[in-house]
């Protein structure tokens, strides 16, 4: 199996987590990624534990199947050259470095077009190349700047960080986007591309219609906790047991919801007949609903309302979330073609089947004879996408 990137070389001089998610889903569609790492420490997230894996962390795992991995000391002269090299030869390269680093070094973009003019260069800052250079980017210092603190939480309790760097993850594949559009550009013209992207945009452009009220009212919106500022009911509500999110879109839902908790009038009061009604009223709504909820569990509840048509579902664990989509067959996992530990698998389905199989996450240089050899050797070899040797071999 190949997969649509096959033949595309990706330099990959990011860490954490934006950059090497980006560069993950470009291995699973079949890039070969070079991850260049720090000799001795490698990625920041190979000390972020516990949880720890037996290489590394968990964390570093998450974001770095598929690669091949090359410790180079960008001070040391040899292994910079290295680094230029593979700079020079790559289709894309992705770097997360405070801007103007890699300039100093000879990696930055004019250095590297000049070489390579067909290069794809990814740049991820925290706020950009022009003002907002010198500002360090860690997802929660952007969380809280951006304003998503400000949206998440008790609306009487403190602004509450999202339970994953979902800033991150959103830039990650906002570069990824950059990337694949600058790609298909240069089938076309042949030129290369900068792809800039940045975390304090890529969360501005994710709050959707939370950002678009705060444009058109001049007004920033607050905390509502688990409720939506524009719906209702479209929020947790309390049974016996504990919490089941439920999420009416429309009257119709509404109106299945009050019967099947023997309630049919609700529909038909005054005080809920409309979403804009059911707003204005929610504290009246709510506590008619959950005087109902009361009597039975979060899984019985789920269980009815699904049947009658009404969007509902117990807040389970993230474990549940697995099993769930184990029961529903979306296969939520990929075991590595060389052993290791299952993890979350590329979220798109094709049918074509585009996804790569996947490589466990490299050790800390575990690729270093075999990149450095490369580097130094002729061009065009080919370097393969490190899944394929052992297709090969098994």
């Amino acid at each position: 199996m190949s997969g649509p990137l096959e033949g595309v070389l990706v330099a990959d001089f990011s860490r954490v987590l934006a950059g090497p998610l980006c560069t993950m889903t470009l291995a699973d569609l079949g890039a070969t990624v070079v991850k260049v790492e720090r000799p001795g420490s490698g990625d920041d997230t190979r000390s972020w534990g516990p949880p720890w894996s037996a290489s590394s962390t968990t964390y570093f795992e998450s974001v770095n199947r598929s690669k091949r991995s090359v410790a180079l000391d960008l001070a040391d002269p040899t292994d910079l050259a290295l680094a230029q090299e593979l700079a020079r030869r790559a289709d894309v390269l992705v770097e997360n470095f405070r801007p103007g680093t890699l300039d100093r070094l000879g990696l930055g973009h004019a250095r590297v077009a000049a070489a390579n003019p067909g290069v794809v260069y990814c740049s991820v800052t925290g706020f950009g190349s022009g003002a907002g250079a010198d500002l360090l980017g860690y997802d929660f210092v952007v969380q809280a700047l951006g304003g998503l603190m400000s949206i998440t939480g008790d609306a009487e309790g403190e602004p509450t960080k999202a339970g994953v760097a979902l800033v991150d993850v959103l830039t990650g594949k906002d570069a990824v986007i950059g990337v694949l559009a600058a790609l298909a550009d240069r089938s076309r013209t042949g030129r290369g591309c900068r792809v800039e992207v940045n975390l304090l945009s890529s969360l501005l452009g994710s709050l959707v219609n939370q950002a678009q009220s705060c444009l058109e009212t001049g007004r920033p919106p607050g905390r509502m906790g688990n409720r939506h500022p524009s719906i209702a009911p479209y929020e947790t509500l309390r049974c016996q047991d504990g919490l089941l999110a439920v999420a009416c879109g429309n009257d119709g839902q509404f109106a299945r919801l009050a019967a099947a908790l023997g309630e049919p009038g609700l529909a038909h009061d005054d005080r809920f007949a409309t979403n804009a009604a059911r707003v204005g009223h929610r504290e009246e709504l709510i506590a008619s609903l959950e005087k109902r909820l009361a009597a039975d569990d979060c899984a019985l509840w789920q269980e009815r309302l699904t049947a009658a048509g009404v969007p509902a579902g117990r807040v389970g664990t993230v474990a549940d979330g697995f099993a769930l989509a184990e029961r529903l067959g979306l296969a939520p996992t990929v075991t590595p073609v060389d052993g290791g530990t299952p993890a979350p698998r590329h979220a798109v389905s094709y049918s074509t089947g585009l996804v790569r199989p996947a490589s466990a996450p490299p050790a800390l240089g575990a690729d270093d004879d075999r990149v450095r050899a490369w580097l130094a050797g002729p061009w065009p070899a080919s370097l393969p996408h490190p899944a394929t040797e052992h297709e090969v071999t098994s």
